[in-house]
């Protein structure tokens, strides 16, 4: 027998008691019981988002809400600056650019947080940019970028936009939409939601919907206009994942009830406790100065083959961690503290590391991250 643990960033586990409840027979989508569960899901997701306006539910991955962004906003030829610090920041440019956006690409070094005073500079410089376009968290790097800094720039602006892929940080830390003047905001179902991939939650301030108006980008499926009048009446432009709504509904009535502070409180401390873990092995953290608490980034071992490593965990021992991407592919490993995880899922993920460490050869000492760890998460008891 082999007991499996998933402990990637996203998908990330399901509770079974949201699992039996999306197990339930199938209900129509055009019914009034589908109604309730859909309007109740919408109304939590406003709490999720800290926001009064309308989260749409959108049968799509979270891509699909950054192309909805960028369709429902701009028009070919608009200047957009992109934030590109890893492979998530890479995404919104070029969604942008297959509508025919003009790019102003921003480049920052990965495991660094974009500088808000530079951004600054180069939106004084450009008065042409109509959007700064950000991840919350750059779940390829594990770091998390200044969003509140970023707000700054562009909440007492008619003409700039602030849009967040927040998919790897709504629900794990503080993104409070409405006070601090985010125009857009998008998350996933399958990262802090802990439900299976298929659904993107939106959401636009009303600077955005302004934007809408005037925006010519080529849409039909996502069309936000359309999803807004549908949500008035309990319902979705197009057929829900029925299923993933009503597993949605559950999930946010249980974060309601924890109550937004204390989930930000246990992902920091799952997150510090990863770190400290990592610290405790002698091991080099990817994002020292701007940490994401969604994931930890760890540099390994120079000479450790990621890849055989990831192979082994994974296959050998039943614990499915995330690799690196592009450059830092078979270079880091990235453990997930995000949704359905707790204490001991993060003590197993660094039992499983620091055991396919010592397989490999290198010289580690068992249950020495465990223990820094441990210190760390009893806090929570």
């Amino acid at each position: 027998m082999k007991k499996k643990y998933l402990m990637a960033p996203g998908p990330t586990p399901v509770a079974e008691h949201v699992a039996l409840e999306m197990a339930h027979p199938m209900i129509h989508h055009r019914t009034p019981q589908f109604s309730k569960i859909f309007a109740e899901a919408a109304e939590a997701a406003k709490y999720l988002f800290q926001t009064k306006q309308e989260v749409m539910i959108l049968s799509s991955t979270g891509t699909g809400g950054m192309e909805g962004c960028v369709t429902n906003l701009f028009s070919p030829g608009d200047k957009v600056l992109v934030i590109n610090g890893g492979k998530f920041g890479e995404r919104w440019g070029k969604i942008s650019e297959s509508y025919g956006l003009t790019i102003v690409w921003h480049n920052v070094e990965w495991g660094q947080a974009a500088d808000a005073k530079v951004i600054e500079n180069i939106l004084k410089e450009d008065k042409e940019i109509k959007a700064i376009m950000v991840q919350a968290s750059e779940t390829s790097t594990t770091v998390a970028h200044p969003i509140e800094e970023l707000s700054k720039l562009t909440r007492d602006r008619d003409d700039v936009l602030l849009i967040v892929d927040g998919i790897t940080g709504v629900g794990v830390f503080d993104l409070p939409m409405d006070k601090w003047g985010i125009d857009a905001m998008i998350t996933g179902s399958q990262k802090a939601l802990a439900l299976p991939p298929g659904l993107a939650l939106v959401s636009l301030s009303e600077k955005a919907w302004k934007f809408n108006d005037s925006a010519s980008c080529p849409r039909f499926y996502f069309d936000f206009k359309k999803e807004r009048k549908n949500l008035a009446n309990d319902t979705s432009a197009y057929t829900p994942a029925v299923s993933l709504v009503i597993g949605l509904r559950r999930v946010l009535l249980d974060m309601k009830e924890e109550g937004l502070e204390s989930v930000y409180r246990r992902h920091d401390r799952l997150a510090r406790a990863t770190r400290a873990a990592a610290n405790g092995l002698g091991l080099q953290i990817v994002a020292p100065d701007s940490p994401a608490d969604s994931s930890t980034g760890i540099f390994l071992p120079e000479e450790i083959d990621g890849g055989k490593l990831f192979k082994f965990i994974r296959d050998d021992m039943g614990v499915t961690l995330a690799g690196g991407q592009d450059q830092w592919k078979g270079k880091i490993v990235r453990i997930a503290h995000l949704g359905y995880i707790d204490s001991f899922d993060i003590i197993i993920a660094i039992s499983a590391l620091e055991m396919g460490l010592k397989k490999m050869g290198h010289d580690v000492t068992l249950g020495k991250g465990v223990a820094a760890a441990q210190e760390i998460l009893l806090e929570g008891y």
